[in-house]
């Protein structure tokens, strides 16, 4: 009697055991992952950081002819290996991740992330206007594809390490882990579960660990904690957020326009092209705007600190702008965080500069402070990613007193870029790549169809579960059959431990059929739901999504959906016809 339940289990642990070890073996690698990409980061950045001052000098100042040489030179070297060695590391490293979770299984080659690592670094370090934070997630998750690969994890486990390693690989970048997490979230894979996002947070808190261990854990820039004196002062945050929303529809425009325009060219042209943008963007440096080149963290914090004249702030904002348009346009490898960043951070400190000129009485906050929002506002405006764009500027700054105007401006500069820019800019990169990934920003603007858009009112019959089987049997005597009504042909019946039942004429027929016509037999005296079993339909409420009900009309021909107030209470019921009439927008 009992040994076919016994094997039964024996089964199911034994199916269970694979696959909880997997789980654990997949949180196991994650940190493993950030570890190694929290490594192959910091030797970027110092790859960089070495290979500038080599190439442009410790102090870069105007009329140096190296800056000229240096990045032109560099492009060179750049196009070659581009062409010959690594064809993958074209562009800032974000899309091709999202490439590979969808497109490829989640594959990076081991080729890609070296030469990742080696053109970027060559081209930051030479000059270019870009940034090592993109890359730096790209390098992660090559670092994820290659370790899974090595353990021979299954193909879902494939497709989820990409991003987990791109995590790491950001937080180890930004020494953020909260911003790495909400970004990869964001814009990389679009939703989550426990399980994945378990794994991220291992791999980005490992990854910052190790950076924090050769950088330290102060944040990358400090500014004094501000004080909102005035409530009037959030509109002065708010002007910041409609012309970093303005700034960012400039900045896109020209990349929509030049990066094209490049890729169209003759092959022997776009050979010179990372040449010719290293020669453009060290003439700007070499007639006056030598801080425009490379990341530029460096003049970032002097913005904050008030360093620069209003004239100059907005002057290097235009030319990093035109200085990223045009790197990034000639496929050199490099990201666009950092400009993104810097440009923000000079427009934030010219504002602020105007403002504490002309409303000093209003506007009591430092030039850093508005920097500093400024940088959050053209990060959510331009990379749109509002959520991240917050966490990101309280990481950067370890400043939670700025939260207010971070919050308010940046929603201000998203909601404009929307409405002049519909097309997110990581997403029109795809398009002009040929390619057709996730929207992200899209699927988070889809209106999701709901159990209660197709619910029904209750037709069919319902019984107790605790009645007899003589008692049932009577009762459903008085509901007539009526063919083509799905209701009437699937009975519910509430059982007592407060689940549903939705059981078939034909199979209560079945049932009843046992008891013939003696009402006092141990069959007809046996309550209803003793017949039915352990098995119960599933507990449905009105706001889960629609979609997840077609698996579950496999086994039931008609869904129950309770009241969540109300234990035991219906708020109607689904078929499956229901469900299509209503996908079908009848």
């Amino acid at each position: 009697m009992d040994v076919e339940p016994k094997i039964a289990a024996g089964e199911a642990l034994t199916g269970a055991a694979p696959a909880a070890r997997e789980e654990r073996l997949f949180l196991l690698l994650s940190i493993f992952i950030g570890v190694i990409s929290g490594l192959l980061v910091v030797s970027f950045r110092m790859a960089i950081e070495w290979l500038s001052v080599l190439l442009l000098g410790s102090a870069p100042a105007p009329h140096q002819v190296r800056l000229l040489i240096a990045p032109a030179a560099i492009g060179i070297v750049v196009a070659l290996l581009t062409r010959f060695a690594f064809p993958q590391v074209r562009g800032s490293g974000v899309n091709q991740t999202k490439a590979a979770l969808y497109i490829h299984n989640g594959y990076i080659s081991f080729r890609t992330m070296v030469g990742k690592f080696i053109l970027a670094a060559l081209a930051i370090g030479s000059g270019q206007s870009l940034g090592p934070e993109d890359p730096s997630l790209q390098i992660g998750a090559g670092v994820a594809s290659l370790i899974s690969r090595r353990v021979g994890l299954s193909r879902e486990r494939l497709r989820i390490f990409a991003p987990v390693g791109a995590a790491a690989g950001l937080a180890a970048a930004f020494n953020a882990p909260i911003s790495a997490i909400l970004f990869v979230i964001e814009e990389v894979i679009g939703q989550w579960s426990a399980g994945v996002l378990g794994s991220i947070v291992l791999s980005a808190v490992a990854s910052v660990v190790v950076a924090r261990f050769f950088w330290g854990a102060q944040p990358m820039f400090r500014i004094p904690s501000i004080e909102l004196r005035d409530p009037r002062e959030l509109l002065a945050y708010a002007v910041l957020g409609i012309v970093g929303g303005l700034a960012s529809w400039v900045f896109a425009a020209l990349l929509g326009y030049l990066r094209p325009l490049m890729r169209r060219q003759p092959q022997w042209s776009q050979m010179i092209q990372p040449a010719v943008a290293g020669l453009l963007v060290g003439g700007i440096g070499y007639f006056g705007l030598p801080q425009v080149m490379g990341a530029g963290y460096g003049a970032i914090d002097e913005a904050m600190h008030g360093q620069f004249a209003f004239k100059m702030l907005l002057l290097l904002a235009l030319f990093k702008i035109i200085a990223t348009t045009i790197s990034f346009s000639s496929g050199t490898p490099g990201g666009m965080f950092a400009p993104t960043l810097f440009t923000g951070a000079m427009l934030g400190a010219a504002v602020g500069a105007v403002e504490k000129h002309y409303l000093h009485g209003i506007a009591t906050g430092s030039i850093g402070s508005y920097a500093l929002v400024g940088m959050g506002v053209l990060f959510a405006a331009f990379l749109r990613a509002p959520l991240t764009s917050v966490f990101m500027v309280l990481e950067v700054s370890g400043n939670y007193s700025v939260i207010l105007p971070v919050i308010l401006a940046n929603t201000i500069a998203y909601l404009i870029s929307r409405s002049l820019q519909p097309v997110p800019i990581f997403e029109l990169f795809t398009h002009q790549d040929g390619l057709f990934l996730p929207s992200m920003e899209e699927q988070r603007e889809e209106s999701e169809l709901r159990f209660e858009d197709a619910l029904q009112p209750v037709e069919a019959p319902i019984l107790k579960g605790s009645d007899t089987i003589w008692s049932a049997m009577k009762s459903l005597e008085s509901y007539p059959e009526q063919s083509g009504a799905a209701a009437a042909t699937v009975v519910l019946i509430q059982c007592t431990d407060g689940g549903w039942y939705a059981a078939t004429r034909a199979e209560l027929d079945a049932i009843f059929v046992e008891t013939g016509n003696d009402d006092t037999s141990p069959t007809a005296l046996q309550p209803l739901e003793e017949r039915l079993g352990k098995d119960r339909t599933p507990l449905l409420f009105p706001d889960q999504p629609l979609a997840n009900a077609f698996h579950f009309f496999k086994r039931w021909p008609l869904l129950p959906v309770s009241n969540r107030a109300m234990r035991g209470a219906l708020e109607g019921t689904l078929t499956q016809a229901d469900v299509l009439r209503r996908y079908q927008g009848r």
